[in-house]
């Protein structure tokens, strides 16, 4: 007889993971800057983001599919502890150059992490209570951004840095243990059909674009090199998209991008992504290197954002069930926009005031939009597809924050001080707000399409 799944506990293993997300996020940036002061190579800077932006990239939509193959809970396991390997490595680098391979192996794990919770919830609970769920899980990812940036600025000020890492382990154990405890799944038992050729095909494709994004600013202009690399990443993506109209369970079908909505929320999210990654690690990098001031400032000024985000994403949970999806996902861009404006204003005295803020805007528009496109994803789709629905939408936000940190890096001064670093972080929030713009229009194509053919259940 089949077992019944404790959903309260199965809620609360997510909430654990999302709160390890969150503290992943919120204290790494915090302590870029301390790292590359401890450990040198600050040519390395990017790659420390970039590396884990691009695991995370490849292995999102792998997990996803794997998990509609396999099973939710064994794919979160095998993620979540090549997540927390990856910590402690992590946590124990001497060097700038170890630090960048760790974090390769700790992108991998998070891949599961990004998708499969939200995978979860779809299929545990019925559309009108998805919503409530997924405020609920940006609620403890506000929590988390609370107490990440202030913990982490204090650990880096006053301990070590390598610290940040650690802390990591005890959360996934935790969820680890309640998943397993209160989720159970009745898997079909068959020989399943790996899509290796799509996987490997796929992984080219990413690693030699992003790898030569990252290297642009290297050389200044295309060279020999970098034509090489991205006539690689052409070749091997049409063979992906080959793959996957020809394969019997591709890794990302095709169909899914046949759904509207499904289009319209990848595009916008690719978009987001890229905001909300600059946002994440280019306002500390403001803080201590234009303003001067310390690791724990950095963590202040991004901590209204842990706090509006949550609370957009409850407003836009209890509204999707009275207004359409467009309506909410139109607000939450236009108010990211406003944000974005804001960030424009930023000068060498700007105030911490004012930077929390425009981060407390900036947390409120995210807020509304990531969960309505969360929710309408996973209510696009039938069980045997909701996995690769996810690993799609997730997918494209996460491609747009490696191009994100890539691109924007390359506005970024070699002096990591003073005004050169004022200067190429100005241009960046310039290129921030004309993404807010293309989100908007990207996201009001919904309105000519009715919002109940979005529902499948």
């Amino acid at each position: 007889m089949k077992k019944e799944t404790n959903k309260r506990s199965v809620v609360i293993a997510l909430l654990i993971s999302t709160f390890l997300m969150a503290i992943e996020g919120t204290i790494v940036s915090t302590a870029m800057p301390k790292i590359v002061a401890d450990l040198g190579g600050s040519h390395l800077y990017t790659w420390v983001i970039s590396i884990y932006l691009l695991a995370v990239v490849i292995s999102t939509p792998i997990f996803g599919k794997m998990a509609d193959l396999y099973g939710r809970k064994s794919m979160f396991t095998i993620g979540t502890i090549v997540f927390l390997v990856g910590s402690v490595l992590c946590g124990f680098s001497q060097t700038m150059e170890q630090l960048v391979i760790f974090r390769l192996i700790q992108g991998i794990g998070a891949g599961a992490l990004a998708t499969i919770p939200f995978t979860i919830i779809g299929d545990v609970f019925e559309f009108e209570t998805r919503a409530k769920m997924q405020g609920w899980m940006s609620s403890v990812w506000g929590i988390a951004g609370i107490f990440g940036p202030l913990t982490g600025g204090f650990i880096v000020d006053t301990i070590s840095w390598h610290w940040i890492f650690f802390m990591n382990l005890p959360f996934g154990i935790i969820a680890l243990i309640m998943l397993w405890m209160s989720l159970h799944e009745q898997i079909e038992k068959k020989k399943q059909i790996i899509d290796y050729k799509g996987i490997f095909a796929f992984t080219v494709s990413m690693s030699a674009f992003l790898y030569a994004l990252t290297l642009v600013k290297e050389y200044k202009q295309m060279n020999s090199h970098l034509l090489i690399l991205f006539l690689v990443a052409f070749i091997a993506l049409c063979f992906f998209i080959l793959f996957q109209a020809k394969g019997k369970e591709p890794m990302l079908p095709l169909e899914l991008f046949k759904n509207k909505l499904i289009t319209i929320a990848n595009l916008t999210g690719f978009l987001l992504g890229f905001i909300l990654v600059t946002v994440t690690f280019y306002i500390p990098l403001w803080v201590q290197g234009v303003t001067n001031l310390n690791a724990t400032f950095s963590g202040i000024a991004m901590l209204p954002m842990s706090l509006t985000w949550p609370l957009g994403a409850v407003f836009s949970g209890r509204w999707m069930s009275k207004r359409p999806i467009s309506h909410i996902t139109m607000l939450g861009v236009a108010i990211i926009i406003v944000g974005c404006i804001g960030l424009i204003f930023f000068r060498t005295d700007t105030t911490l005031a004012w930077m929390m803020l425009v981060t407390a805007i900036l947390g409120l528009g995210f807020g509304f939009t990531y969960t309505a496109f969360t929710v309408a994803v996973q209510s696009a789709v039938q069980w045997e597809m909701r996995g690769a629905a996810m690993g799609s939408h997730n997918l494209l936000k996460n491609l747009g924050q490696a191009i994100g940190i890539a691109v924007s890096g390359l506005w970024l001064s070699d002096e990591l001080r003073g005004f050169a670093l004022e200067s190429s972080l100005q241009s960046v929030f310039i290129l921030l707000l004309v993404l807010a713009i293309c989100s908007f229009a990207v996201t009001g194509m919904l309105l000519s399409k009715k919002e109940k053919s979005f529902i499948v259940e």
